[in-house]
């Protein structure tokens, strides 16, 4: 009887652990320090991107700006995983 309530016991804590993961913004996954505000706006489009049902993309930017496309690339890619 003790064995069983331990055990149900360390399944009820790990599993409280587990549930309290702080919800982190994708800019803070990633230094993006040294990178140019093109680039920052484009990985914060494309991130947001990743994590809704619509896209966020400037497309006037995304062709003309190779900063704001690799940005963008980028952001989405790591914040679809």
């Amino acid at each position: 009887m003790k064995a069983a309530c331990g055990g149900i016991l360390l399944v009820a804590l790990l599993a409280g652990c587990g549930a309290i993961a702080p919800e982190r913004k994708p800019e803070q996954r990633v230094n993006l320090g040294g990178y140019s505000p093109s680039f920052k706006q484009g990985y914060s489009d494309g991130c947001e991107s990743a994590g809704s049902r619509g896209q966020r993309r400037d497309e006037k930017r995304f062709k003309t700006e190779a900063d704001y496309m690799m940005g963008w690339n980028d952001g989405y890619s790591v914040c679809r995983r």
